[in-house]
């Protein structure tokens, strides 16, 4: 936030900010509860602040701005690296040799892209630019790009056309990440269109394996998916809280 903006906003305001930043989403009732103010109060909070193209309006709560967090795209590849690499390489020993196999989006699964690399024989589907660019030209892998938009940074490939597409296929494994969890386990992220290609693999896929640090447990987000899913793999570096291990349901698979 610049000096100019945040001479501009209150101290609550400028908390908001900070946790919203840290958090990527917060809701009203949730923010309203931790200052001890009503959900009006912290409304009118979320107006200011969205006017002032600080974060960004969503429905019952407030997030950062999309051109934040597509712009903070190349420093999440710096972020949790060692994490990553050990959930992406227990992630690729849990893909058989032959596979069929949907790799999503987001910095963990470009990871599993790499790990994947070592595979003499996999059919590889992605909605991501990342992950084909990762595996283009690898002998034994079969490398199929989704059509669509693409939309952001991260070379994403959603819309109608890759939702088309994708219920034409089956997959053995889909690899799919997230960026928080709501409070009942759902899995969540930010962007509608890219979850309804994640929940499109899911729906077409024998086996899921959910790829993220365990930084992504204590973090909300925008848009559900995978609400009440079963047959969930969670692949990550850390056991969770029982608390969120229990929302979550599914099986866990720690990389050490």
């Amino acid at each position: 936030m610049d000096a100019q903006a945040k001479d501009k906003i209150t101290e609550r305001q400028a908390r908001i900010v900070e946790i919203v930043t840290q958090q990527g989403f917060a809701t009203i009732d949730t923010l309203a509860r931790d200052f001890g103010v009503s959900t009006q109060s912290v409304r009118r909070d979320i107006i200011r602040l969205d006017g002032a193209g600080l974060l960004q309006r969503f429905h019952g709560g407030v997030g950062v701005r999309e051109t934040s967090a597509r712009m903070d795209y190349a420093e999440k590849r710096t972020l949790a690296t060692d994490a990553k690499q050990r959930i992406a390489a227990r992630a690729a020993l849990l893909i058989p040799e032959g596979s069929v196999v949907f790799l999503d989006v987001g910095t963990t699964v470009e990871a599993v892209a790499h790990a994947l690399r070592e595979k003499q024989r996999l059919r590889v589907f992605t909605a991501s630019l990342a992950a084909a660019s990762i595996l283009s030209g690898r002998s034994g892998i079969d490398l199929f790009v989704l059509g669509g938009f693409v939309r952001g940074l991260d070379g994403s490939v959603a819309g109608e056309t890759t939702l088309s597409m994708l219920a034409r296929f089956r997959f053995d494994y889909a690899v799919i990440g997230f960026s928080g969890i709501d409070r009942d386990g759902a899995l969540m992220d930010y962007d509608l269109e890219k979850v309804a290609v994640k929940q499109a693999a899911m729906d077409q896929s024998s086996h899921t394996l959910i790829v993220g640090d365990s930084s992504k447990f204590r973090k909300s987000a925008v848009v559900r998916f995978a609400a009440g899913a079963k047959s969930l793999v969670f692949v990550t570096e850390t056991q969770p809280p029982e608390n969120i291990s229990e929302r979550l349901g599914g099986q866990f698979v720690i990389a050490g």
